[in-house]
């Protein structure tokens, strides 16, 4: 019997700012699914219920939504139906947890407002544990910055037919006004609300006009998500405390800001999250994967002061906090499931910046990555909490965890890497604990777009100085923007990384870049010639 369970309700934007909504009645918002579990999935949608209400307005009546759930697109064999109430309360968004639903199962699911339908969504369960899954297929993005440009890399995964499902590892929004983040200091879509976000009426808004964008709505319908939040979903460089891109009492306090940003995202994101709850989470497919997805920006300490500041070894320091850093390393170690995927905002692998690097070169460096000052650490991603990283690193080796790998946004640039047990004599030692596998960014500003040339003039250099200092790293890309497609199958882990033509372009092609894989066993990453078929 299909049952409803965790039905919350929510809202968002006013000003659409350049991407409107597809249509002007109550569903202008779409649908989406999220969190796919073996016996359901999250359903999720936003109502306009009468005109003044808008995101973020408060007002607008309470009412009751219909939602239904069948095993074809024209809803002829229905499994279920019920009813959910919503209201300004809660910004007119709609959560239902479906449950009672049969394992790797696609379903389409739809709303009702009165005489109003909303559009279809197509959804699917994830597999029984312990079963044998021969393939598992997801789109792979993160920091997709509307006022950057436009999300044809989402439209391009929604035309794809062979995905379960879509992982957003972070800054699927941006929090800075217009004129303060965009395209090489270009506005492509000014953002709204016209302010940087700090209440809870700002982030709901700005939820609403980057759901109203129509490739972003197009994916949304198309797939489940399983998404996690980096900095830009509150503000930039945040930690438990604060944030480089919070000042107080200028901007209030950083609890209430945070608390704003924490409960729009639990209305507007199609997520099993409850402000007061946590975010980090595992999910299963079968006897092939379990993924685990981190939330390193609520529990994490300040940032270190500058790259050679001693407070990065400190083991009273920590980026995961330290229950979720257990839960991680106690999944890790017990885990049945052959794959150990980890879904982790920012990026693990050890970095040593070259010295060798110009001024400027340094420069727009540490714009895309933070502090690096042409020494060891960008502090904040792990490199600024090593003992967190090497307790867990540690645990992967003293246990002979195989098969680790994890996957990373934040950082708009593309990289395979091995993670070394000890990064100052590998590859001589040979001693990967695992692998980590970054996405570029969908929209947002890499090496290139900072120093104002044309891609691949001068990033290769770069580049080819960090791999230099990094062995471990096996590929780089700093200029490309899109999206990746990553496979799981018993014989390998593999990412196929796409580059949008011209990501100012809302038709913008894209050209497959390279592709990369983890042979079951190795810890290492190698080149493949072909992408997924």
């Amino acid at each position: 019997m299909l049952r409803a369970g965790g039905v919350a309700a929510v809202a968002g934007a006013g000003l659409l700012g350049g991407a409107a909504a597809a249509d002007t009645g109550p569903f202008a918002y779409g649908v989406a699914s999220g969190d796919p579990l073996p016996d359901g999935v999250l359903l999720w949608t936003r109502v306009t219920p009468s005109a003044g209400a808008a995101p973020g307005s408060g007002a607008g009546p309470d009412v009751r939504v219909g939602w239904e759930v069948a095993l074809d697109d024209g809803f002829r064999t229905l499994l279920a139906t019920g009813t959910v109430p919503t209201g300004a309360a809660r910004d007119h968004t709609v959560k239902v947890d479906a449950r009672g639903l049969a394992p790797a199962t696609w379903y389409w699911y739809r709303f009702r407002l009165g005489g109003s339908v909303s559009p279809v969504g197509r959804t699917r369960t994830a597999p029984a544990a312990g079963s044998a899954v021969d393939r598992l297929r997801l789109g792979v993005v993160s920091c997709a910055n509307l006022q950057a440009g436009y999300f044809a890399a989402y439209g391009h995964l929604a035309a794809r037919e062979d995905l379960d499902a879509v992982l957003h590892l972070g800054d699927y929004l941006y929090e800075y006004a217009p004129g303060e983040y965009q395209a090489r200091d270009v506005v492509v879509r000014p953002h709204d609300p016209p302010a940087e976000l700090t209440t809870l009426e700002h982030y709901r808004r700005r939820h609403a006009q980057y759901k109203a964008d129509p490739d972003l709505r197009a994916l949304h319908a198309r797939l489940p998500f399983i998404t996690t939040w980096d900095d830009h979903e509150s503000a930039n460089d945040a930690w438990s405390g604060g944030a480089e891109n919070h000042t107080e009492p200028a901007e209030g306090s950083w609890t209430a800001r945070r608390a704003a940003a924490q409960r729009a995202y639990a209305e507007w994101m199609p997520v099993r999250y409850e402000p007061g709850t946590r975010l980090y989470r595992r999910f299963g497919f079968g006897a092939l994967a379990e993924l685990s997805m981190l939330d390193l920006r609520t529990y994490r300490s300040r940032q270190a002061a500058h790259p050679l500041d001693p407070a990065i070894g400190d083991p009273a320091r920590t980026i995961t906090g330290a229950e979720q850093l257990r839960w991680l390393r106690d999944g890790l170690v017990t885990t049945q499931a052959q794959w150990k995927l980890v879904g982790n905002p920012v990026m693990i692998a050890p970095v040593r910046f070259p010295s060798t690097l110009s001024t400027r070169q340094l420069r727009a460096l540490s714009r895309l990555t933070g502090p690096v000052e042409g020494v060891p650490y960008n502090v904040d991603q792990w490199d600024g909490y090593t003992a967190d990283r090497a307790e867990l690193f540690g645990a992967l080796r003293e246990y002979g965890v195989r098969d680790t790998v994890f996957l990373t946004g934040d950082i708009h640039s593309a990289w395979a890497a091995e993670l070394p047990g000890d990064p100052l004599t590998y590859p001589l030692n040979r001693n990967s604990v695992g692998t980590e596998l970054v996405c570029t960014s969908v929209t947002s500003d890499n090496l290139d777009d900072i120093l104002r040339v044309p891609p691949r003039t001068a990033s290769p250099a770069v580049e080819a100085a960090v791999r230099a200092n990094n062995p471990h790293v096996k590929y780089l890309d700093f200029d490309s923007h899109g999206y990746s497609v990553l496979e799981v199958s018993p014989a390998r882990v593999q990412m196929d990384w796409f580059q949008l033509a011209e990501r100012t372009d809302p038709a913008s092609g894209a050209r497959h870049a390279v592709s990369f894989a983890v042979r079951a066993g190795t810890q290492r990453v190698v080149r493949v010639r072909e992408p997924l078929r």
